[in-house]
């Protein structure tokens, strides 16, 4: 690492600390020439690679955005946006890849807004997923309906 003072090539690393969730390390460094110190930012890279072969790097922001569209008019604050998010980062990260495609990323989205709304999960998988008619919508509300029911047990006489 650089110096930003003295451009002198190396530095010696006098501190590290977790940052952001653990996803980056903040180190405090020392120049060795000027004796100066100065911090770096640490984060493994995560790239999103689209439809069209494009790359780009993974953005938390472009998850809240699409899936706000799909919360407009729902009882959804932009904190649990933000949860859903870091939740969908989490387990993007967890794979241990560092490259994702865009497919995957839509994927992963859609456990979390499940939890978080079902309108906004049906509305989000519709576009998602291209529903292209009222049979696709009946099947992801069945399959909701499956899920939210207890197995096993019979409903009391």
């Amino acid at each position: 690492m650089n110096c930003p003072f003295c451009r002198h090539g190396d530095s010696r690393v006098v501190d590290s600390r977790s940052t952001d969730d653990g996803t980056a390390i903040r180190r405090r460094r020392q120049c060795p020439e000027c004796g100066r110190r100065f911090s770096t930012v640490e984060t493994a890279s995560l790239t999103v690679v689209k439809r069209s072969g494009a790359s780009e790097p993974f953005s938390r922001s472009k998850i809240i955005t699409g899936v706000r569209k799909a919360c407009q008019g729902r009882p959804v604050s932009e904190d649990d946006l933000a949860h859903l998010a870091q939740r969908v980062e989490e387990t993007i990260r967890s794979t241990g890849c560092a490259e994702i495609d865009a497919h995957e990323v839509g994927l992963t989205i859609l456990a979390p807004l499940r939890e978080l709304d079902e309108v906004a999960y049906l509305r989000f998988a519709s576009v998602y997923q291209a529903f292209d008619n009222l049979e696709d919508f009946e099947s992801a509300i069945t399959l909701l309906r499956a899920e939210r029911e207890p197995t096993g047990v019979e409903p009391p006489t």
